[in-house]
């Protein structure tokens, strides 16, 4: 029998945990991540064989937003719940981007993150639990993985950057940035802002990258307790023959074409080449 573990640690004020061991045991890693009173559920399967002819990394994020996560039920004529909302699509996109460099270039089995919001509180928004139970299972799977990675929210409210305010705190907020990070740099910044200072927006994202510091050993506790061996990594090959034809002919004009002081410089020889 599984046993059903959990790690947790303060982030802002409130308390952030990670469990794993008690829901769907039978995906290839699963967690659940709570902060305040949201919850998600993040689980992974990967693929036994790689997938043929494809040259990119087959990873698949799905956001699964659902109305019993505050407690309500579909009525009338349409009783299931409906398409992936906007809000949905971001945070899919939200939780994509910072993992995606991360992983093996030359992986070609089919990954699949399903990420289900469980509870919304209406306090504390999922997106950021969705990165970090996303990054949590990668770390706990036998997929090779250079994180973990953490994300939190850095707002600016009465003259003070905040870690993480609620949703009700962010309509006053005049800046909502998003920072994933890993333990040695900053991975993602996204950002929704009023008219704020760039020294402002810098202290935010050295806030946010400060706090992620906690979320990332948390992260590596689970691994230490609940890791999988990691499985060797894939190399891409190329074929020495067309690099040998290609060198010679591109090399020289590359650097010339980058070293353009204009962007739409750069672009053109770029497109000319």
């Amino acid at each position: 029998m599984i046993k059903s573990q959990s790690f947790e640690c303060q982030v802002g004020s409130r308390t952030l945990t990670i469990e794993t061991g008690k829901l769907a045991i039978q995906a290839g890693a699963a967690v659940t991540a709570r902060y305040g009173d949201t919850v998600v559920l993040v689980t992974i399967c990967v693929s036994d064989k790689p997938r043929e002819g494809v040259d990119f990394l087959p990873l698949t994020v799905d956001y699964e937003e659902r109305l019993y996560a505050v407690g309500k039920i579909p009525g009338g004529f349409i009783r299931r719940e409906g398409r992936p909302s906007q809000e949905a699509t971001l945070a899919d996109r939200l939780t994509d981007r910072p993992l995606r460099p991360l992983l093996p270039k030359g992986w070609r089995n089919d990954i699949q993150l399903i990420i289900t919001v469980l509870s919304a509180d209406r306090e504390n928004d999922p997106d950021i639990l969705a990165v970090i139970g996303s990054s949590a299972v990668l770390s706990i799977s036998e997929i090779p993985f250079d994180g973990p990675v953490s994300a939190v929210h850095v707002g600016y409210i009465n003259g003070e950057l905040v870690l993480n305010p609620t949703l009700a705190q962010l309509e006053d907020s005049l800046l909502d940035l998003v920072v994933a990070s890993t333990k040695e740099a900053v991975v993602m910044v996204e950002a929704g802002a009023g008219e704020v200072s760039e020294g402002i927006v810098i202290e935010a994202i050295k806030l946010g990258h400060e706090a992620n510091q906690d979320i990332i050993k948390l992260q590596e506790q689970l691994q230490q307790a609940c890791g999988k061996p990691k499985v060797e990594t894939p190399l891409s090959k190329i074929n020495p023959e067309v690099v040998s034809a290609i060198s010679p002919i591109v090399n020289d004009k590359i650097a010339q074409a980058l070293i353009q002081p204009e962007k739409s410089q750069r672009e053109q020889a770029l497109n000319t080449l």
